[in-house]
This record gives C-alpha cells, sequence and structure tokens, in this order.
C-alpha cells in the first residue's frame, strides 16, 4: 500500500513539474548537431492537429430538414448555408436508441439480416432541440443529434476532414537535412501533453529521439506502460542487439546493415520500432534512417516503371531459426504498399530474408531487380539519408513502415562493445493511445 501511495506522489509531483521540466529541455543544449527544437512546436502547425481541434469545438445548428428525390434521400440544411444528404438506410442503420446501439459498448445492436435495404422514412421532423426527429414504416422512432450529424456529413470535403482528424495521415518528409526531434524519457512518461507531442510527431515525422533513460535494460517496458503493451514476436518481447556467437540474425553480428525495414516475413509488420542504446562502440557503428516515404515518391516520379513493378510484385520472405521459441516464418508482401490513391502506406523490404524462392514468371525477374535496385540506390544518395550515432541512454523510435534504417559495421573484441535493446508495437496500439491523449489534452484547453 505504502509503494501505491508513494509511486502515486511521486507521479503527482512530476504531473506538476511537467511544464517546469519543458522549459528545462528547451534551454539545455542538443547532444546532436542537428535537432528538434521544442520552441518550433511544428506539431502545432499539423493539418491534422488543427483539424481535430476544430472538430472538438464544432457547434452545428440546423435550419430545416426535409425529404428529397422521392424519399431516397434526408436533407439537412444547416444554418451556416450548407446541406448535407443523409440515405434513409444509414440512417436506420446507425438509429442511437438503446434497442439499436449499446452506448456503454459504443456498438451498433441492430442485426444486419433485419435491416430493410429500401426502407423510406414515414415522417421526418425538426425538434425545438433542433434535433432530428424520423418515424420509420414501423412506428420506430429514431432521433440525431445535429453535431452527430454534422461529423457524418457524406460530402467529400467533410469526408476528408474527419479521416485526417482519425488517422492523422499528414507527414512531414525529410533527407540529410531532418531535424531529429528530441525529448527527455521522463516528460513523455509523465506528462500528457509531452506524451501527445511524442506521438503526433512520431506520426508526422516518423521519427523521434528520447533522452534520459537509464543505461540498463527494461526501459522500454516504461514506454509499453505508457502507451499500452509492446508487439511480441518470435524474438521476444525484446530483444537484445549485440555481437553474437552463431548469430540467428544479421542484426547480431558488427557488419554493415543496409537499408531494411524489420520483419516483412510477418503477414503484419509491427508499425513503430523501439531501440535503446546502453553500450556503443568507440569507433563505427552509426546508425542512418531514411524517409521511404519520400524516396519513394521521388522514384514515383522519376521511374515510374520501377514504382509500379515494386507496388505489383509479390515477394517471398523467409526466417527459419529458434529464439523465443522456434519459428519457420513464410510472408509474401509487395515492396512498396499503396492505397487506392496510389500513395505508399508501408515500405517491406528486408534484403537479408527476402527469400531465394521467387514466386514470379522468369522474364519478369530481372525487371524486378532492375526496378529493386534503382530503389536501393535513391535511398542511399547522400541527400536523401541521415546520419547520427545514438549514445547510452538514448531510445530512437521510429515508424518501421516508413523509416528504413541500418548501421555502419565496427570491429569485434573480446567483449560486447556496442549493446541495444529493441522492441517493437502495433501502429493500432499507439494510435489508441494518440487519439486518447489528443482528447484529453486538448479537451482541458
Amino acid at each position: 500500500m505504502w509503494a501505491a501511495m508513494a509511486k502515486y506522489l511521486l507521479r503527482t509531483k512530476v504531473h506538476q513539474d511537467c511544464f517546469h521540466t519543458l522549459l528545462q529541455v528547451q534551454k539545455s543544449k542538443s547532444i546532436h548537431q542537428k535537432h528538434f527544437s521544442l520552441s518550433k512546436r511544428p506539431w502545432q502547425h499539423s493539418a491534422g492537429t488543427a483539424g481535430a481541434v476544430q472538430t472538438f469545438n464544432t457547434s452545428a445548428l440546423i435550419q430545416k430538414v426535409e425529404v428529397l428525390d422521392a424519399n431516397q434521400f434526408i436533407c439537412v440544411h444547416w444554418e451556416d448555408g450548407s446541406q448535407s444528404l443523409y440515405p434513409p438506410v444509414w440512417l436506420r442503420d446507425n438509429c442511437q436508441c438503446p434497442n439499436c446501439f449499446l452506448h456503454s459498448a459504443k456498438a451498433r445492436k441492430l442485426l444486419l439480416e433485419n435491416l430493410d435495404v429500401n426502407i423510406e422514412a414515414k415522417d421526418v421532423t425538426l425538434t425545438k432541440q433542433k434535433k432530428v426527429y424520423i418515424i420509420w414504416p414501423d412506428n420506430h422512432t429514431s432521433e440525431f443529434e445535429a453535431e452527430w450529424l454534422k461529423k457524418r456529413c457524406f460530402s467529400e470535403h467533410a469526408r476528408a476532414k474527419v479521416q485526417e482528424e482519425l488517422f492523422l495521415s499528414e507527414h512531414e518528409y525529410w533527407g540529410s537535412d531532418l531535424q531529429l526531434p528530441t525529448m527527455t524519457l521522463e516528460e513523455v512518461l509523465y506528462c500528457d501533453e509531452s506524451a501527445y507531442k511524442w506521438l503526433i510527431t512520431l506520426k508526422k515525422v516518423g521519427i523521434v529521439l528520447l533522452t534520459g533513460a537509464a543505461i540498463r535494460q527494461g526501459e522500454l517496458l516504461k514506454l509499453e506502460q505508457r502507451i499500452g503493451f509492446l508487439r511480441l514476436t518470435f524474438y521476444g518481447p525484446t530483444w537484445q542487439v549485440q555481437d553474437k556467437m552463431d548469430a540467428n540474425n544479421v542484426a547480431y553480428t558488427t557488419e554493415k546493415l543496409s537499408f531494411h525495414t524489420d520483419y516483412p516475413v510477418l503477414q503484419h509488420p509491427p508499425g513503430i520500432q523501439f531501440l535503446h542504446c546502453i553500450k556503443q562502440t568507440s569507433t563505427g557503428g552509426e546508425s542512418e534512417v531514411v524517409d521511404g516515404f519520400h524516396v519513394a515518391n521521388k522514384l514515383k516520379e522519376q521511374n515510374p516503371q520501377a514504382f509500379q513493378i515494386l507496388t505489383s510484385t509479390l515477394v517471398d520472405f523467409t526466417d527459419i531459426g529458434a529464439d523465443y521459441c522456434d519459428f519457420s516464418v513464410q510472408a509474401k508482401q509487395r515492396i512498396l504498399d499503396v492505397d487506392n490513391k496510389g500513395q505508399v502506406v508501408r515500405i517491406n523490404f528486408n534484403n537479408a530474408t527476402r527469400d531465394t524462392i521467387f514466386d514470379i514468371p522468369a522474364e519478369k525477374v530481372k525487371p524486378f531487380y532492375t526496378a529493386l535496385k534503382d530503389f536501393v540506390l535513391l535511398l542511399n544518395c547522400v541527400e536523401n539519408k541521415y546520419s547520427y550515432k545514438m549514445k547510452p541512454g538514448e531510445i530512437v523510435v521510429f515508424d518501421n513502415w516508413r523509416v528504413l534504417h541500418g548501421r555502419l559495421s565496427y570491429q569485434a573484441g573480446t567483449e560486447i562493445s556496442r549493446h541495444l535493446e529493441g522492441a517493437y508495437a502495433d501502429w493500432d496500439v499507439v494510435m489508441s493511445r494518440l487519439r486518447i491523449l489528443q482528447k484529453n489534452v486538448l479537451n482541458r484547453k
């Protein structure tokens, strides 16, 4: 009990000192030549963040409501002069009454097999409380709040705004000019505002450096508690990157690692990677990162044929061995995954685990290699990559779907000269925490 009370008091004190800590960070010198200044606050200039602020503060007032096109649409006229069309089947499917919707779980109870897709409204009125009130043919009634309807407007602009609020898809691209975003581990762990800035920056820029971690294993478990939980893989909940005899992974050697994303051999590769520097070699071992989305966009512009090949060819990946448990993993991935708009949303490339089995016709093999080589050469262009050397006590957190990382070689010794502890998390977990922090932080302002 006393331990729990002490922990609570400590957390309370840290929360009170949060802004003092932020001021101290702003005044301190960066440990890297290129760094991220908290005074610039790029997250406040993010369209995604701004959109979220507007959505939370939106007040919608209805002028009138009517039925259009022989009951095909219910039209809401807003007092700002705009209009929104809602199909009756969608309104009936999303009835918010207790019989149709479980509010404690925010989940639909209405069964789709009981939904009439051709349903029409029997009567539509606007209540004095400015709510849309609908009577259906079976005399079931639905009532919809104005703000609820406004947020779910089907116009292209409204849909784009809500999607940006939900998924925060804006990116800030970079190359060798990266100003590495840097914060302290303590402020991220104990201050919601800082944790929100950490995650929103991670989503936008793709990489953040945290300083001030203890020089021992287990520090990543603190970040696990902050976001929710880590991703368990065949290499364990966390894993130790160091030179090992009979290494079961190329990362556990002293050799150079070319640009790659981790674990494309999994059907759903981890979205976030954490690397905590516990010990650093005196010579060599520098880390390199490259914004894969930025480079993929360049490839699309400069060599559209190569881009088309890498977005359409399924490549076999394999990983066989034993660690946390024995494993034999196989997957097929496109090097570049794109969405329905042709934008790259995930990069799947690890040359070490690319399988010797290649399930394509022989005549397509050389064009694929040519396209992949062009992409790799572009990744390695001086203007595209950023180099830095981690110091003990630093944790780098980056988007494993976007940022390809590598490492320069270093000399092996009789003792371990370089030691990083690594871990993964899924974007689903991180985005969940980001949305919760965003709502809590913005509601306090």
